[in-house]
């Protein structure tokens, strides 16, 4: 999932960190309890992991990029167990997690079959009441301009809780703020 050096910049900044800690974690996890395993698809630089650490008891991230996934396992060696795989197929048992989290990515996901196809297994490693929840940005032209060179997919936020429902979800909730959206959703009991 290709990123332009500009974002690369700005993913791995102390300021991005602070942005996600302080305003993107805390707007998308309020009200949501991770339980006590959770799953990050696509930590990327580790941006949400101190927040979500501080969230859940154990904490997996799954990393489709091998270079990042062994920065992941140098910088976060005690707070993070870091798979290397793609979303879309998750070399991960089912219904291995209390909760699974994205954040920022979802437009980093080639097409969006590949899309449905990371929320089908999203679906399939929780346990049964599990939650899905994470956040995206909302397609805008400025949003196009700082995805210039990478790969961009935005997911439009009207139709996330009809292909969520189709994936198997229940519960859902989407919910627009921040210049992005935020959503919710349950695997059935």
């Amino acid at each position: 999932m290709a990123m332009n050096y500009w974002h690369r910049l700005l993913c791995r900044s102390t300021a991005w960190e602070w942005v996600t800690a302080t305003k993107i974690v805390p707007w998308v996890m309020r009200d949501i309890d991770l339980g006590a395993s959770a799953l990050e698809i696509g930590p990327g630089f580790g941006a949400n992991v101190a927040p979500l650490r501080e969230r859940a008891a154990s904490l997996t991230g799954l990393e489709i990029d091998a270079v990042l996934a062994a920065r992941l396992r140098t910088r976060f060696a005690r707070d993070l167990r870091v798979i290397d795989g793609d979303a879309t197929a998750m070399p991960l048992p089912d219904k291995e997690f209390d909760s699974v989290v994205c954040f920022t990515m979802l437009h980093h996901v080639p097409s969006p079959a590949q899309q449905d196809d990371l929320f089908a297994e999203a679906l399939r490693v929780l346990r049964p009441g599990g939650v899905f929840a994470g956040s995206d940005g909302l397609d805008s032209p400025l949003f196009r301009l700082q995805h210039v060179g990478d790969t961009c997919v935005p997911v439009p936020a009207d139709t996330l809780a009809d292909r969520l429902a189709v994936a198997g979800f229940t519960g859902i909730d989407v919910e627009t703020g921040l210049g992005m959206f935020r959503f919710r959703a349950e695997r059935p009991h």
